[in-house]
């Protein structure tokens, strides 16, 4: 198995995964969306509301902004020595107070810990009007997307099989495909047609250019062949900015490892009652 990066930033990173099956890549795209644990917002006290907003739709807007999260920092409420009761290790308190007029935005809310912030200042959560008020306090805790999709740490996480594209010497360079290609894959060179270099990751299988070849009278045989290799996939994961985009695929691994290591003891356990 083999991972190369053609991006790796904080936000986004696109590779591709080879020798490995559909369902390992899928198990690493289900791991990456749901079992990567990030902070969120998950209770809300609501001293003073005086704003057009109920109460809880404000609440739901509040635990979806997205927070900077140090995985080094914070474990989960069950896993923390204080029992679930609260301590910095596995929560962080938020306070706000806004009087109007003026939007109310994720750049109001107050965190006790410097460095755990919303990711973005400016996320509007409510417009304020004369003599209106909000006073709230926050609690953010860790958890995963598998409970609710705020512990999301991607906004797209997915991925395609890689193409796989044919030339045969059928081909006299019409070009009919060069023209019905949406992603500009296709060129002609000489007497023939050729992937341009670099875009074949560009290629969404849509089959258009076998259709138009086919639609020149070449034959029942297109000349251009598309396939995919079922062994090689193209990812690509976009980070909420709660956690850089490595950290994501990381964690993600690690998941998929521990799960597999508990699944083995379980067997060798079974294996062994049975002897």
């Amino acid at each position: 198995m083999e991972i190369v990066f053609g991006r790796l930033d904080d936000s986004i990173a696109r590779f591709t995964l080879s020798g490995a099956s559909e369902a390992f890549a899928n198990a690493l795209r289900r791991s990456m969306i749901g079992e990567v644990p990030t902070l969120a917002i998950e209770d809300v006290r609501i001293y003073d509301n005086t704003s057009v907003l109920f109460d809880e739709m404000l609440a739901h807007r509040i635990g979806m902004i997205p927070i900077k999260t140090d995985l080094s920092r914070f474990v989960r409420r069950e896993a923390c020595k204080c029992e679930g009761a609260g301590c910095p290790h596995c929560q962080v308190t938020f306070t706000l107070t806004v009087e109007g007029p003026g939007m109310v935005t994720s750049g109001d809310l107050v965190s006790e810990d410097p460095m755990t912030v919303p990711v973005d200042t400016n996320i509007p959560l409510v417009k304020l009007w004369e003599d209106q008020k909000l006073v709230i306090e926050a609690v953010a805790y860790l958890n995963t997307g598998t409970e609710h999709a705020k512990w999301q740490s991607t906004i797209a996480c997915g991925y395609k099989q890689y193409p796989v594209i044919e030339v045969t010497d059928q081909c006299d360079g019409c070009g009919m495909c060069v023209d019905e290609c949406p992603r500009n894959v296709l060129e002609v060179k000489g007497q023939t047609v050729r992937v341009v270099e670099g875009k074949i990751e560009a290629c969404s299988l849509c089959k258009l250019c076998e259709k138009a070849c086919i639609g020149t009278g070449i034959g029942e045989d297109s000349a251009i062949n598309i396939d995919s290799d079922r062994t090689k996939y193209l990812f690509i994961v976009e980070s909420d900015g709660s956690i850089p985009a490595q950290q994501i695929i990381e964690e993600g691994l690690r998941y998929i490892r521990k799960r597999s290591d508990e699944i083995i003891e379980s067997l060798q356990e079974i294996s062994m009652e049975g002897q």
